[in-house]
């Protein structure tokens, strides 16, 4: 049976941890009452057969004097203390033994000076400091839920409103579209409700036309419908006139600009509003059309399902708290040898955060909107959205990680005889250069891939097997999100894959067949690879697969996309698979040029264009991270998010010179100097932020010397340690520019490829500490429960 302080430490919620009953220190109470309760020898009960005697000492006097309060204070407040502090097991526990033991406490001679009646009241007096702070953080975190479960009602009311005047006017535009035609223009609302975007605050008066009449019309009926069930902030100030005498609203749609689209068109808003100065100038007209109801519409319901989430916290929180009160009074009758508990565990059974039935109230509440108005009254539908399911664990895929493991061992080996035998790295082979050039930047972009996989695997086990709440930070669907077991299948099986075709080139190449058509074996696989990647059917985990393109396609289009946690973590994992980039370029020239068939394998290296774009590739991760970082900055108003600019864009120069360098024949002493300091600057500028940003290290108020307060991880030694690998894999680069090991043309593109893979195995050393950093810190400022904005916003124009 797990121990319930392991229960609790995996089930608590890492924003609310302090605000959870310190279960840990009221055991230390506990463990202080078992100390005090040990028998000792006094004067009184000394017995030289039994107990030895070593002379006087100078605690005599002080335990005599503590022998006889406690014994006056126990005579007189026992029989009340008893009465007061009874605690009897609920129904619902009654036959469940305590399976956790006590931690035997050794006995000093300081701790003999306490009785175990000040321990009991000081452990009474802490467990009602406790029972307060759960009861009013869960009473403001009561209030919060339902205020917000308020505003998201009138919410969906002026939602189904709006949605309706658009049904109905659409009706009357195709019943008679000429009477109708200067009023609505394509299905649109005529310009009585403005809209803005999140960046765009600002109201223009209702413009001048001919068809006043039927405008005005038209925004009294949605100002009715809008009215109806109590909607008091669209109030009398909507019946306001303008200076024309035509009706004025005070309805706002705000929708985020996620979206390239909404971006662009939040900036030039903006721009707008700057340039004319003037938001009440007439000529200016927004619409609410159906695609804005579309977006309001999701919006909406995004907040019900974040609200739901809440609910379900605070409900889980709840649940948590009481058991913890039961188990530690529990453990107080169990050390105190007394039936005293009753009587405070019916004043924890009737607190507010156990008494309160608001929370479940609305639970049910929100589950009948959402299936009403979102799923159709498909109840099961809406229970995917509200409570989605983890996928339980397949006993098939860790066998296929198995089979997959032991197929790609036996195929490398089998390879490597194959290519001993055949000679095909010998040096000055008459094959060795083709070889190299045909095989190995494709071969080994997918060796760079799936290294990145086991990386990657390795860290959703660690970050299982500490608790992590990865999938909550990376915002992860619970019912489809990847596990450490399938990104090994995924990792094992690209590899298996690829060997297999590398034994059967190596074969069809020592046969004699004709180069040109077996050499096209590895775009072969690669055209696969990405046809994997972008089928259309549920197969071979589609809902991961278009979650990276989608991620992508984030990263690619920074900053038109409101930057996410998962998008920048992905761009960092671009940074260190530069490398992969430019053998994906390599491959692209290879076959898009012909060489493949020619031979002539210096036609890509030694155009200009693949020269220049080399560079491109080079700066292109280090460009999205940074444009990430302007966007975060744009949107958050965080100087710190400046400053990590500044940290890519060094890392560009640095990318630049080196590439530079790499380029050059003979290269001069002062583009080698440029090249040491430009490098060394961007590492120790990244250095500083691994430790002290992104892990949260070197804290000089820590109570771990170097570190932070707070660790996952039982053993320091291990952090240290993985400081020192993070330095000396952070300036591998050293290797690279100066070239102090002398090997050949093969052994050179083997160590390029060791140089790179360190770097992966860096980045997924990275990733660890960073996500522990953000589980524990909140370095990104995520909540608990997400802040999702609503769409309708009620506020008056200017006359």
């Amino acid at each position: 049976m797990v121990k319930f302080s392991k229960e609790l430490e995996a089930q608590l919620i890492p924003e609310w941890k302090e605000a959870f009953v310190n279960y840990w220190q009221l055991k230390k109470h506990i463990k202080k009452i078992k100390l005090c309760r040990k028998s000792k020898p006094s004067a009184q009960d000394y017995d030289p057969t039994r107990w030895p005697y070593f002379g006087r000492s100078i605690f005599d006097p002080v335990r005599s004097l503590a022998s006889s309060i406690s014994h006056v204070f126990h005579n007189k407040g026992s029989s009340s203390t008893d009465k007061e502090l009874q605690v009897v097991k609920s129904k619902s526990l009654e036959g469940d033994e305590e399976q956790e033991d006590i931690e035997e406490v050794h006995d000093t001679e300081l701790s003999q000076l306490f009785s175990e009646e000040d321990e009991v009241k000081k452990f009474f007096e802490r467990l009602d400091e406790e029972l307060e702070n759960v009861n009013q953080f869960y009473t403001a975190r009561e209030m919060e839920l339902i205020e917000k479960g308020e505003a998201l009602h009138k919410q969906l009311q002026i939602l189904l409103d709006l949605k309706e005047v658009l049904h109905q006017h659409r009706r009357k535009k195709f019943r008679s579209p000429s009477s109708t035609s200067s009023s609505f223009r394509g299905g649109f609302i005529s310009s009585s409700i403005s809209s803005s975007t999140q960046n765009s605050d600002y109201s223009e008066n209702m413009p001048e036309t001919n068809e006043g009449t039927d405008a005005s019309s038209q925004t009294d009926e949605v100002i009715a419908a809008l009215e109806k069930n109590g909607l008091n902030f669209v109030g009398a100030a909507t019946r306001l006139k303008t200076k024309k005498g035509k009706p004025k609203m005070a309805l706002r749609i705000d929708i985020p600009a996620t979206t390239p689209t909404r971006t662009i068109s939040a900036v030039t808003s903006m721009f707008w509003e700057e340039l004319v100065n003037s938001p009440s100038k007439e000529g200016h007209k927004e619409l609410i059309n159906k695609k804005k109801i579309q977006c309001a519409e999701k919006m909406i319901r995004g907040a019900f399902v974040e609200l739901y989430r809440g609910l379900g916290l605070l409900k889980t929180y709840s649940s948590l708290n009481i058991v913890a009160f039961i188990k530690i009074l529990k453990k107080f009758d169990k050390v105190a040898n007394r039936q005293t508990s009753a009587s405070y565990l019916k004043i924890v059974r009737s607190s507010h955060f156990i008494s309160s039935d608001k929370v479940v109230r609305l639970m049910d509440e929100v589950e009948s909107l959402f299936t009403k108005h979102f799923t159709d009254n498909d109840r099961k539908k809406a229970m995917k959205f509200l409570r989605p399911q983890q996928q339980k664990d397949s006993h098939m895929v860790t066998f296929f990680v198995g089979l997959f493991t032991g197929c790609f061992v036996t195929l490398f080996v089998v390879y490597a005889i194959l290519a001993h035998i055949s000679g095909m790295f010998s040096p000055g082979s008459k094959d060795e250069s083709g070889y190299m050039e045909t095989v190995y930047p494709i071969f080994s972009t997918f060796a760079l891939l799936s290294l990145h996989l086991f990386m990657y695997g390795c860290n959703l086990l660690m970050w299982k097997a500490t608790r992590i709440n990865y999938i909550f930070i990376f915002e992860f669907s619970p019912k489809t999100a990847l596990k450490y077991r399938d990104a090994f299948l995924i990792c094992t099986s690209l590899m298996t894959s690829v060997v297999g075709a590398m034994i059967i080139h190596l074969i069809l190449r020592s046969s004699g067949f004709p180069s040109r058509q077996i050499d096209a074996i590895p775009g072969i696989l690669l055209l696969i690879f990405f046809a994997f990647l972008i089928c259309p059917f549920n197969v071979f985990y589609r809902p991961t697969r278009y979650c990276f393109l989608k991620v992508i396609r984030n990263i690619v289009l920074s900053p038109l996309y409101k930057v996410l946690m998962v998008d920048f973590f992905m761009a960092d994992q671009l940074t260190s698979q530069i490398p992969l980039l430019r053998h994906m370029e390599t491959t692209a020239c290879y076959f898009l040029a012909g060489a493949f068939k020619t031979h002539h394998f210096d036609v890509c290296k030694k155009g200009k264009v693949y020269r220049e774009l080399a560079y491109v590739i080079s700066f292109a991760p280090y460009y999205w991270r940074a444009m990430q970082c302007a966007r975060r900055w744009f949107d958050e108003s965080d100087p710190k998010q400046l400053a990590n600019l500044g940290k890519y864009v060094s890392a560009m120069v640095a990318a630049g010179a080196r590439l530079t360098y790499a380029q050059q024949q003979d290269p001069s002493l002062l583009c080698t100097v440029v090249v040491v300091v430009t490098s060394a600057a961007a590492t120790i500028y990244q250095l500083y932020w691994d430790f002290v940003q992104d892990w949260g290290f070197f804290n000089p108020s820590s109570k771990h010397p170097w570190l932070r307060d707070d660790l996952i991880l039982r053993s320091k030694c291990i952090y240290y340690v993985s400081i020192a690998i993070n330095l000396i894999l952070r300036v591998a680069w050293v290797e690279s520019v100066m070239r102090f090991i002398k090997v050949g043309n093969v052994e050179a593109k083997f160590l390029d490829f060791a140089l790179a893979s360190l770097e992966v195995v860096r980045r997924g050393h990275w990733n660890f500490y960073r996500l522990e950093n953000e589980h524990l810190n909140n370095v990104g400022k995520f909540r608990a429960v997400k802040t999702v904005p609503l769409p309708f916003r009620g506020t008056d124009w200017d006359g």
